[in-house]
């Protein structure tokens, strides 16, 4: 019989959308969503790269893509540009609103991460994201 409780991919959905929710607090109030926010980490990291690029990194759909990047324009967070090299691509560049975000976002974001490993020792957190990559790149590998 199936048992949730054993279950590696529910277990860890579950608490995709727990941390999701909890983000999702946090930087309301930033005037972000969680895709414009790992969307931004990206871009923070190294402004003026193409959707094909965010898409690669961020490992969601075009459409998603194509859609969090209209939103993130209207909403004054990025500006879109003609690619040098390729007329076909366009560059986003994190405007002035969204770099004056940066500092708050992450922190928002430790917050969500301390309060989810709250009484977790350094051990136990190391060994949990070793064990998160590992299990991250047999999907992606797989």
């Amino acid at each position: 019989m199936f048992q949730k409780s054993q279950s590696a991919g529910y277990l860890v959905n579950h608490m995709a959308r727990l941390f999701a929710t909890g983000l999702h607090r946090r930087i309301a109030g930033l005037g972000l969503a969680p895709a414009q926010f790992m969307t931004l980490l990206e871009l923070w990291a190294e402004d003026g790269l193409t959707q094909a690029q965010l898409v690669e990194r961020l490992d969601v759909e075009q459409a998603t893509m194509a859609n969090t990047l209209k939103r993130m324009e209207r909403d004054g967070l990025i500006e879109r540009r003609a690619h040098p090299g390729d007329k076909r691509a366009l560059q986003n560049w994190v405007s002035e609103r969204a770099r004056s975000l940066q500092e708050p976002a992450i922190q928002a974001a430790q917050a969500q991460n301390a309060q989810a490993l709250e009484g977790v020792s350094e051990e136990d957190k190391a060994t949990f994201l070793r064990l998160a990559h590992k299990i991250i790149a047999n999907m992606q590998d797989g």
